[in-house]
């Protein structure tokens, strides 16, 4: 462990408590693995998590916001109020062995971890216990609330929680996510998104006898998604869409009366990802004109882009020095530099040092659901180093040190530092206090609105169908063993 780098006996109770449980973090982190939920569907994952908070001493509620497996877990009373929030799903079609240097489907086909959100989930429960251990121990006040967030791949949980009220009373707000080193950048950090699914309707017909009599819904899409192509030129830059065909029909012989397309608008600002959204549904008329048919549109979501507040990066910081670098194995760096080939990236193995944060953050073109949160609130995202450098997520490399020591020493260090950084909002409350005023500083005025319709619902029919699917061939995998917290 790193030499410690102020004296605080709390921090320092926080360190021992996840070096002493390290065993749990890592069984945590590979049990969400081989769980491999997406999102909506993360039955097993967010049980496990909620439950081995409510055994460390939190009151649990699950269920928040009309999602089944959202939580929060509350511990303490009173000021400041410091919320730990991550998400905890997979991706379809991404089922990866860990430690294998090829593709490798543990059920092939099946969803999988090909991000790191397994990680996030063992960061933030221990973290959450050993800064409720430190603070019981320590005599710390103030309250510590752990939100489990649904469907992060979908870009889903957090707007419906804002929006819900479930961080009116949030001073500060740390957000630990997977990278390959230690980073937290200020000012705008992602992008703003809006996920909505347009369902044209139409009339069926038989397509080899009567083609005339019917209203395809399918060349509604087409034509919906050739308007879209075509508006790209026109879009301002910085502006994304993309889609996918949720549902084409049945079968040629059958014209469909009802077809789907899911796109996501991508923009800097919120408004730029709004401006976007109503071309496109602009456009979708257009489309449903053009073959007399009608279309509905379901917002499942709508994210403002994520901003990182300067005062509780600048406190991420201090911490990842005082922290360290994990210390990595010779074996570890090898097969970082196994995969890095593989992927026909630089093979510079592991990071080693913590790099030091050098102004504003480059604003990314990938979203986040947390971006509605870090407007509310002032709110830190917190990379930790539990993935191999130059690996791009959604991939299968990007699965495969998911559940090895390379993963497990990252979430512990991970842990730490999001520990470190909520018990130092607690032990100073001038942390909180300069963070809001930064905060404050930092919108310039500017006010958080929900971009979701007042009477959007939590989607939670999300990705039943496939999990349903693959679910018994995946139970097959999973761990045996059950993580203990001491």
């Amino acid at each position: 462990m790193a030499a410690r780098a102020d004296n605080a006996p709390e921090k320092a109770h926080a360190e021992d408590y996840l070096d002493r449980n390290a065993e749990a973090v890592a069984l945590l982190s590979d049990s969400v693995f081989y769980f491999g939920e997406l999102g909506m569907q993360e039955f097993e994952t967010s049980e496990l998590m909620a439950s081995l908070l409510e055994e460390g001493g939190f009151k649990v509620e699950r269920g928040i916001a009309g999602f089944p497996t959202g939580f929060c877990a509350t511990f303490g009373s009173g000021g400041p109020v410091v919320a730990i929030h991550t998400e905890y799903d997979a991706n379809p079609d991404n089922s990866q062995r860990s430690g294998a240097l090829e593709p490798a489907a543990i059920v092939e086909g099946a969803p999988g971890h090909c991000e790191g959100h397994n990680c996030n989930a063992a960061v933030m429960v221990a973290a959450a216990l050993a800064a409720k251990s430190a603070m019981a121990a320590r005599g710390l006040k103030g309250t510590l609330k752990i939100f489990g967030a649904p469907a992060e791949e979908q870009l889903v949980s957090r707007p419906y929680f804002v929006r819900d009220g479930w961080f009116d009373d949030v001073d500060v707000a740390l957000a630990p996510h997977i990278g390959s080193e230690f980073a937290c950048g200020h000012g705008l950090v992602q992008s703003a998104l809006i996920s909505a699914v347009f369902t044209f309707h139409g009339e069926t017909a038989h397509a080899g006898v009567a083609p005339w009599k019917g209203r395809d819904a399918l060349d509604a899409v087409v034509l919906m998604d050739v308007g879209m192509a075509e508006h790209r030129e026109h879009m301002l830059p910085f502006t994304q869409c993309q889609r996918v065909i949720t549902n084409g029909g049945d079968q040629p012989n059958v014209i469909p009366k009802t077809a789907a397309i899911w796109w996501y608008f991508r923009a800097s600002r919120a408004e730029g990802a709004m401006a976007v959204y109503e071309r496109a549904k602009k456009i979708a008329e257009g489309a449903a004109l053009m073959t007399n048919t009608t279309y509905t549109v379901d917002t499942q979501s709508a994210v403002w882009p994520v901003r990182g507040n300067q005062t509780l990066a600048e406190l991420a910081q201090a911490e990842f020095s005082r922290v360290g670098a994990p210390r990595w194995s010779e074996d570890e760096h090898a097969f970082a530099r196994g995969l890095q080939a593989k992927a026909n990236v630089k093979a510079t193995g592991l990071a080693t040092e913590v790099a030091i944060a050098k102004g504003p953050a480059t604003q990314k073109s990938a979203a986040n659901d947390a971006g509605d949160v870090s407007w509310k609130v002032p709110m830190a995202k917190i990379y930790f180093p539990s993935n191999v450098p130059g690996i791009a997520y959604h991939h299968w490399a990007a699965g495969a040190a998911l559940a090895t020591s390379i993963a497990h020493k990252g979430a512990v260090a991970g842990a730490k530092v999001v520990a470190n950084a909520a018990l130092e909002c607690f032990r100073d409350p001038g942390v909180v206090a300069r963070a809001k005023e930064t905060f404050a500083r930092e919108l310039a005025g500017e006010k958080w609105f929900s971009m979701l319709p007042a009477d959007q619902k939590a989607p939670v029919e999300l990705n039943r169908r496939t999990m349903e699917a693959f679910r018994p061939a995946m139970r097959e995998h999973y761990l045996k063993e059950r993580p203990r917290f001491q």
